[in-house]
Order: C-alpha cells, then structure tokens, then sequence
C-alpha cells in the first residue's frame, strides 16, 4: 500500500515496534549468501501467513534523522551497539539509479517471487502492479491510484498467497519494491506512515474491503532493537473484504535503504497463527532488504 500525505509525527509511537524489529533482526543474521532467510524459512515450513495491503509501500511514521539527512552508517546492530555484524552497509551513491530505465534494472535485482516465502506460497492473480501507478489514501481514508509522483523512479508490487487447506484459510501477501531518486526522498516516503495511520486508523481499501484499527511503530537505526534498517516501520490492525471470514490479523513491515524501501503486506486467515503470519513478512523483508544492501551497499562489494 503506498503512502502519500504530510511529514510525520516525530516521536509518536516510536518505541512499540521491538518484536518485530527484532524478528527481522534474526531474519536477516540468518540470510545465506543468496538472501535466504533461515530462520524464517524454518519458520514459514510450518504454516503460511502473510497479507496484503493495496498498492505500493507503506512508509515509516517519521524520517530517519539519519536517512533523511543522508548519514546512515553500517555497525548498529541491536540497539546500536557497535560489537555487532554490520546489517547495513554504507551506501555506495554511485551505484544509485539516476534514470527510470535503471531504477527498473535495480528493481528487478531486488524484489522477490514466491520462494522467498516457501513451498506453499504462490503467485495471484493479478501478479504484479502498473510499475506507473501509485495508490495515494485520500482525506476521505479511502485509497485511490494516481500516477508517480516526481520522486519516485519505479515501484513494483507482487501479489502472492497461500491457498486455503487443512481446516486454514486463504493468506494474501504482497511486496512492494521502490526506488526514489535520492535517500532523502525514500526517508521522507518512509515518514509519510505514521501520518497516515494516525490520520486515518480506519481505511478503506477499495470497495467492500477495509483495515480497521491500524496503529504503527517507527524505530530508527540503532534504536532498540532495529539494526536491519535505516528506518523501520511497522503497521498492524485488522483487515475485512470478501473471503475473510470476518476480521482477521493485517501487518505491515517496510524498511529503508538509501533511495529504497522495501515492505511485505499480510492478511490473515482463520486458522493462521500470529506468528506464522509474522514469519512470513520477515522473510519477505529481510530477504529484500538483504538485496538491496548487496547491490547498493559499499562493504558487499
């Protein structure tokens, strides 16, 4: 789901995004040199969870004070401290995109297919979004497609899910992959969340589908347990729409790297645990975020 709209509540909510902060934080220290995430891929074996939201990324609660003034570093790890594994690396500007066509190129490097998930997961139809559209939410809280805006040089979304059996229902998942022109521009993409969750906690997807309830958290690089990203959000509530059964669990969890964020969107099901649905969306996102942080990161060279 893509976000649009002002620039962020600094400080609101910051702090309550630790377990899934440091979920990824083991998705990522688990990836093989392929991006695997292991941890989550045990996890994932187990049962299938993921949801969906509609559109592009959905954006952090506040930029990064180091991303949105350009100075991320590579050594924070679990709370910044300086004795772990350099999760993020020091961008490498200039392999950065400075053209659609490259920005595509760079996209397709980094966003996933349907193994990233697991054995059970599988492609939806549609698959993949109009790399030229851009879902902004409305005054209203209702989601609308309008063209790219200036700052963004491509974005993709796929759509997977696990299909319904033994007793579970049908989980829907997607993740989406943007490429802005600069870091400040993906930080401020990131900042625009928090605004809209705190603007508009109930949302209407499209016609007959909704997310009620949304609160969001936001950490920085180096706060509590975010060492994966140079601006963590995550964004949990509730989902409604045809096929659910009723409410079920939404989650939402983006990451930020230099001019790209990455995010994987989960809907729940009846008979789908919490935690399978968490795995699935760390395993989506570390294995993203670990891509772009080969191709676009200094010590991966």
């Amino acid at each position: 789901m893509g976000r649009s709209g002002g620039h962020g509540h600094q400080g609101a909510l910051r702090a309550g995004g630790n377990l899934l902060a440091g979920l990824l934080l083991v998705g990522l220290t688990g990836c093989t040199s392929d991006g695997t995430a292991r941890g989550a891929a045990d996890a994932s074996a187990s049962g299938p969870p993921r949801r969906s939201a509609s559109g592009t990324p959905a954006p952090s609660g506040t930029a990064s004070s180091s991303a949105a003034a350009g100075t991320g570093t590579g050594t924070a790890g679990p709370g910044g401290g300086s004795g772990a594994a350099p999760l993020v690396p020091e961008l490498d500007e200039r392999q950065q995109p400075r053209d659609r066509a490259g920005a595509r190129a760079l996209l397709a490097r980094i966003v996933v297919d349907q193994d990233a998930f697991g054995p059970e997961v599988r492609r939806s139809s549609p698959f993949e979004s109009d790399p030229d559209s851009w879902p902004v939410l409305g005054h209203d809280c209702v989601w609308r497609t309008e063209g790219l805006p200036p700052d963004v040089l491509a974005t993709s979304t796929r759509q997977f899910h696990v299909p319904a059996a033994d007793g579970r229902g049908r989980v829907r998942i997607h993740a989406t992959v943007t490429v802005h022109r600069t870091r400040e521009e993906s930080g401020w993409e990131t900042a625009h969340a928090m605004e809209e969750v705190l603007r508009c906690p109930n949302q209407v997807l499209r016609a007959g589908e909704e997310l009620k309830g949304l609160w969001g958290a936001s950490l920085y690089l180096g706060e509590q347990l975010n060492g994966w990203s140079e601006d963590a959000f995550s964004e949990s509530g509730q989902w409604v729409g045809e096929g659910s059964g009723g409410p079920q669990r939404y989650l939402w969890s983006q990451g930020q790297f230099g001019p790209v964020t990455v995010a994987v969107a989960g809907k729940g099901a009846d008979g789908v645990t919490a935690e399978t649905l968490n795995a699935l969306v760390v395993q989506g996102t570390s294995r993203m975020m670990y891509r772009a942080g080969q191709v676009l990161g200094k010590v991966s060279r």
